[in-house]
């Protein structure tokens, strides 16, 4: 199998020489870019298994950056690089379709951890996919389209990233049943996933924004103490 290509977008150039030298060093092929509309040029050039984006960038953004990917490409892996720690950015990089989010300074053995486990995700979904699901089934009070990385609402039009999405699949395969977040996250980032049950928290928060119209009786509960079941509209 080919080497997986990693593209590297961030604006010092010390830590892009850092993270590429580094993949490198593990086989992986890597592209550089030193700013957002550079990065963006190279990811429209195809070829990429895996984005590594700063947020803080001159000429473009990484949220911005990480929205027109997201566009393009639902299911390529977006890992955020900053040293930005506040809540609110890592709801932002997560709302907006990014994977996971790294903070700065960060350790080898963790980027390393967290590329790997996400190209592995990845790879799963390109033999799997979504396609044991039906073209679409109905969440609540949406219809999901798998294929389409999407949800309808009448004619309202509901974007879904592969994580929102795979977290629908999860909970519409077991209904009633409350999920534990370390089962949520075993099953929608893999067993090997580093982060912390915040992120998940996030993701839901997020998922619920989307899908749950305001006057419906919300339908992704919590379970205090324990994590989340899925309530099926009647």
């Amino acid at each position: 199998m080919k080497n997986r290509h990693i593209l590297v977008v961030e604006d010092d150039a010390n830590i892009r020489r850092g993270v590429t030298d580094i993949l490198e060093s593990e086989g992986y092929e890597v592209t550089p870019a030193r700013d957002g509309a550079e990065g963006l040029k190279l990811y429209r050039q195809g070829g990429h298994d895996l984005v590594l984006l700063d947020l803080m960038m001159p000429e473009m953004n990484g949220y911005d950056v990480c929205r027109e990917i997201r566009k393009r490409s639902p299911q390529v892996p977006i890992l955020i690089l900053s040293a930005k720690s506040e809540e609110v950015d890592k709801v932002v990089g997560l709302e907006i379709g990014a994977d996971d989010y790294i903070t700065k300074p960060f350790g080898v053995r963790e980027l390393l951890a967290r590329v790997s486990a996400a190209l592995r995700r990845a790879r799963v979904g390109d033999d799997a996919g979504t396609v044991t699901l039906p073209d679409e089934f109905q969440f609540g009070t949406v219809t999901v389209r798998p294929r389409k990385f999407e949800a309808n609402r009448g004619t309202e039009i509901i974007p879904l990233t592969p994580r929102e999405l795979k977290l629908i699949e999860i909970f519409h395969s077991k209904p009633d049943e409350a999920l534990t977040r370390d089962y949520l996250l075993d099953n929608a980032w893999g067993i090997d996933y580093m982060g912390t049950t915040r992120t998940l928290d996030q993701h839901i928060a997020q998922l619920r924004k989307k899908i749950e119209a305001e006057g419906d009786e919300p339908y992704i509960l919590t379970v205090h103490g324990v994590g989340y079941r899925y309530k099926p509209t009647v």
